[in-house]
């Protein structure tokens, strides 16, 4: 896909974009990241720019983002203050503020991560510490993609992926509920040459 078919498509009123991805960004990567949520922003009107607030690609994309259009940067984050001193989002939705029984898609589409998949009942039990917070991390991506009852979904996802190592932790986690859910997505294979 190239950049002003993407526009066409998804730059219509209520279009949430995912801009995210792996935390540790190559050097000579950082500035494309940025470059992107910049380039992003201020060349559509509508699009509201959905981010996790993690540390790595989620931070360099929501950096371009704010340097034009603060208010159409959004994020969902595990818990609320959540890396707070660089969330430079208009818009948080903090995942302890969302009454996640009543979201069963949410939980169940979050089971899909095997290596959380046993602590997401506890965390949503109330059991919060040290191990099941990793339980919240994973609901957030989820989230991120499905939405929840007050929380639109996503309709395109774009990530900064690792690619000796795709798909793999939260941000495949992420990538994989966006196929689940026939949400398309692209990586940096595909946005770099947008550039």
């Amino acid at each position: 896909m190239d950049l002003q078919k993407f526009k066409d498509e998804y730059d219509f009123e209520g279009s949430i974009v995912l801009l995210e991805g792996k935390r540790n960004v190559i050097d000579i990567d950082k500035a494309k990241l940025i470059a992107l949520g910049k380039l992003l922003s201020s060349t559509t009107s509508h699009m509201v720019f959905r981010s996790g607030n993690a540390a790595g690609a989620d931070q360099y994309f929501s950096e371009g983002v704010a340097l034009v259009d603060k208010a159409r940067l959004h994020v969902l984050t595990p818990y609320t203050g959540h890396r707070k001193k660089t969330n430079l989002a208009y818009e948080t939705f903090a995942l302890d503020q969302i009454n996640m029984a009543n979201e069963e898609d949410v939980i169940y589409q979050s089971k899909n991560n095997e290596k959380t998949k046993g602590l997401i009942d506890q965390y949503i039990a109330g059991d919060v510490n040290k191990n099941t917070i990793k339980a919240a991390y994973i609901i957030r991506d989820t989230v991120k993609v499905i939405g929840t009852s007050t929380i639109k979904p996503a309709n395109f996802g774009i990530f900064y992926d690792d690619l000796k190592a795709p798909q793999t932790g939260g941000t495949g986690h992420t990538m994989n509920i966006c196929k689940l859910n026939h949400i398309p997505l692209i990586d940096q294979r595909t946005w770099f040459n947008w550039l």
